[in-house]
């Protein structure tokens, strides 16, 4: 009730029975304005700050999204001035927000003009806490596309779920009818089976005897030695569920049920080989067996195809740095001497190369060159005799004492920061900035 004291407008509310608070309305009116802007500021996307690295464990859980900006722009820039002729027209990626995944997507638009879909998991900003790097990673991505009057559509969400599927499906039938390459480039630590709801794990071991080998810590620069033992036959069966080739198949057969794959449809999956002082840990180990259900995966797939002329690839491709990198014993050290090596030779590459030969060699060449096992050799420059005797060598004698000299150890770590967009000589990382950015037209499903 509005009443009057003292020439002041004065509420009483009732609290309860014959108890009476008395609130003043010139309160009410700040509270209202403070409310509003809070609002306005939830509106513009949130108050600004600093962003720098920080680390849980092995993993970056900050991201800096000018700096992931940047970097996806310099991806862009390269494909612009690296063209590919009678490239593809309609690219779905699966795993679309980093690595290898994103730079499919940036070489499918920006070097062969193609419209695209990205599907992938990405966590936008909440609060204090910054959006992942593949979300930041994609608004980028979106805008330059879009700039450019490039067709550009994302869904966020599971990819293993049947749902995610039929929502790609549908998109795919409203704006394009059929498409032609499909990249699967999904990396995840674990699982949800869409039919039997079992979750699987993922996990990096060997099998059937213990690794022993050096791996280093990029933070201090230490060599150390590392004693894995090896996975149980329930751990190999999980890892395999989770990175094989059944979820591969199965969107293919969701898209080909669905009578959305055009003629000559080309899908490619990624994989890796590397060199025998990586093996026991990978190639021979649990992930290694989760690329052979891979491989295998291929060739049903391109039987399940052939009608309509479609072909199934297994690309290898060249080690990388990745967000996964420093959870795998061996794998910096590896590819810090590869690095130094390559950079020596002049044949380093990182994603955005890599993919441009893809396509330009192999899917859209005249000739496709396979190795004896049908699969695409990207890695091939990695794999030079000559590159592989250096490493080794290298390998043999490095130590915490010369690995500097030995190792390209601080390209590893520049490379492995400019993934969450630090360590850009063009961005002020002092400098408050807005970390809630939002991807346009996006179909959010978590």
């Amino acid at each position: 009730m509005l009443t009057y004291e003292g020439g002041r407008a004065v509420y009483l509310i009732n609290v309860s029975i014959d108890v009476k608070i008395k609130m003043d309305f010139s309160i009410i009116l700040h509270l209202f304005i403070i409310f509003l802007i809070i609002l306005l500021f939830k509106v513009k996307g949130g108050v600004e700050m600093i962003i720098k690295p920080k680390f849980r464990g092995p993993i970056c859980i900050m991201s800096h999204p000018e700096g992931c900006e940047q970097n996806v722009l310099d991806q862009i820039n390269y494909a612009k001035e690296h063209k590919i002729d009678n490239g593809p027209k309609k690219v779905l990626v699966i795993g679309s927000s980093t690595g290898y995944g994103l730079a499919s997507r940036i070489i499918s638009t920006f070097s062969a003009g193609a419209e695209t879909i990205g599907v992938f998991y990405e966590r936008p900003a909440v609060k204090n806490r910054t959006a992942s790097a593949g979300w930041y990673n994609t608004v980028a991505f979106d805008k330059a596309a879009k700039e450019s009057g490039y067709y550009s559509r994302s869904i966020n969400g599971d990819a293993f779920s049947e749902e995610l599927k039929r929502e790609t499906i549908e998109l795919i039938k409203k704006d394009w009818g059929k498409v032609d390459l499909i990249i699967y480039s999904l990396a995840a630590p674990r699982r949800i089976h869409p039919i039997t709801g079992e979750t699987y794990s993922s996990v990096i071991k060997p099998i059937g005897k213990p690794f022993v080998g050096k791996t280093i810590d990029f933070h201090d620069h230490k060599v150390t030695d590392v004693v894995l033992e090896p996975a149980s036959e329930l751990e190999i069966a999980q890892t395999v569920a989770v990175m094989g080739g059944e979820d591969w198949e199965m969107w293919i057969d969701a898209l080909k049920e669905a009578d959305v794959l055009a003629e000559k449809a080309t899908t490619v999956a990624y994989s890796y080989i590397g060199p025998e002082v990586t093996h026991a840990i990978y190639r021979s180990g649990t992930i290694g067996r989760a690329k052979d259900h891979l491989e295998d995966t291929a060739i049903k797939i391109s039987e399940r195809i052939s009608h309509i002329g479609g072909r199934a690839f297994v690309s290898v491709n060249k080690a990388v740095v990745t967000q996964a990198s420093l959870a795998i014993p061996a794998v910096p050290l590896y590819i810090s001497i590869l690095y130094k090596v390559m950079k020596e030779k002049e044949l380093h590459e990182d994603c955005i190369e890599q993919i441009y030969r893809l396509y330009k060699d192999w899917l859209y060449a005249d000739k496709l060159i396979l190795d004896n096992q049908g699969r695409i050799r990207v890695d091939d420059w990695e794999m030079r005799e000559d590159v592989q005797e250096e490493v080794l060598q290298l390998w043999n004698e490095v130590n915490s004492d010369n690995v500097n000299e030995l190792s390209d150890i601080d390209g590893f770590a520049k490379d492995f920061f400019k993934l969450f967009g630090f360590g850009i000589d063009s961005i002020n990382y002092n400098q408050e900035i807005n970390q809630e950015v939002e991807i346009p037209n996006i179909i959010n499903k978590i």
